[in-house]
């Protein structure tokens, strides 16, 4: 008999009502192109059957294939939208087009592709409307104020419930409230950014004074940071052949694999094997270690966790367990072989 996974948590999307379990499961990389299709529904009854409600994807996710898997699991699992919260994605929409190479307004977030975007997404997720819908990125060729509205248009209609963005700055999430507020309308409640023990600047400094300000929430991606984190590359002079990190064509793994063996993926792989005896020292993996740590930070709304097994949706579950045995001596230990912390700025006047 498998032993028993530890019950699923749950916390409220930053400022807002909406509960979602602190583990989510997303599909990018994964569901719709690395991975079948009856393994990704296994995937994800896996995640569903270990109380996680909240699954990610996005409108460029294997150019919308991983909306049509995620689609086709609710319908094949019988499960109420009711008891789920959905997400996706607008920005990258060339998929869309008739003609991919020139995609024009089917990327960005003019008012005329977040509504379009938005009606495509839900024709493939086969669903009347979604929990929450990001910007996938800032668009900064097209003014605030019809991002806003674009984006408050979708609340209006039904077709989403709340609004977000993914990899803002500081300074553009503040400026959609100051125009929301100035038009009555709803700001963005949530942001995705990259967020794990090797990428910490954006979340712990840059966004700190949001958190209060705006009530803003963070579901955050890449925990394992591609898997390095998992320290499966600290033996290996190269990614081995048929993982993600050796072969997927998507820009930011192959950004990650350009710094394979430079200075930085050398003192990233020196900093994951100085965690690995404080993770012994507990008894959990590396993995579980480093998402623990996440989930330790109590402006995580939710982590989005990846998976091409169930069972490493199971892994990824049990670092619930792990998240009680890191002490405030345990963290100092990890601080240390890390090293990375923010520092915050002193201001002199």
């Amino acid at each position: 008999m498998s032993e028993a996974l530890p019950e699923m948590q749950y916390r409220h999307l930053g400022r807002t009502g909406l509960k979602v379990s602190v583990i989510s499961l997303g599909s990018w990389l994964t569901y719709g192109g690395h991975v079948g299709n009856e393994t990704a529904f296994d995937c994800v009854k896996a995640a569903y059957d270990a109380g996680v409600n909240f699954f990610d994807t996005a409108e460029v996710y294997s150019d919308g294939q991983s909306e049509i898997v995620l689609g086709e699991a609710i319908k094949k699992f019988g499960w109420k939208q009711n008891d789920l919260v959905i997400s996706t994605k607008i920005y990258w929409g060339k998929a869309n087009s008739a003609n991919p190479g020139r995609p024009l307004n089917n990327n960005g977030l003019s008012r005329k592709h977040v509504i379009e975007g938005m009606n495509l997404s839900l024709q493939r997720l086969d669903l009347p409307y979604v929990d929450i819908v990001y910007a996938h990125r800032p668009d900064r060729d097209t003014p605030m104020e019809e991002i806003v509205r674009g984006f408050n248009y979708l609340i209006n209609t039904g077709k989403a419930f709340y609004w977000g963005t993914s990899e803002w700055s500081a300074s553009e999430i503040a400026d959609a409230w100051r125009i929301a507020d100035r038009l009555g309308l709803v700001g963005p409640v949530v942001e995705q950014p990259q967020y794990n023990l090797l990428v910490r600047e954006r979340v712990e400094k840059e966004y700190r004074w949001l958190y209060e300000a705006h009530g803003l929430g963070l579901t955050v991606w890449s925990p394992l940071k591609g898997g390095v984190l998992t320290g499966k590359y600290n033996d290996t002079a190269a990614p081995p052949a048929g993982s993600r990190l050796a072969e997927s064509e998507d820009g930011y793994v192959k950004g990650l694999r350009k710094t394979v063996g430079d200075d930085t993926w050398t003192q990233q792989l020196k900093q994951v094997a100085a965690l690995k005896p404080i993770a012994e020292e507990l008894g959990v993996t590396t993995a579980q270690l480093s998402l623990a740590w996440i989930l330790k930070n109590p402006h995580i709304s939710s982590m989005i966790t990846g998976a091409s097994r169930p069972e490493q949706v199971r892994e990824n579950v049990r670092a619930l367990a792990v998240v009680d045995k890191l002490t405030d001596a345990i963290i100092e230990k990890i601080e240390a072989a890390i090293g990375n912390q923010p520092v915050e700025e002193v201001r002199r006047f």
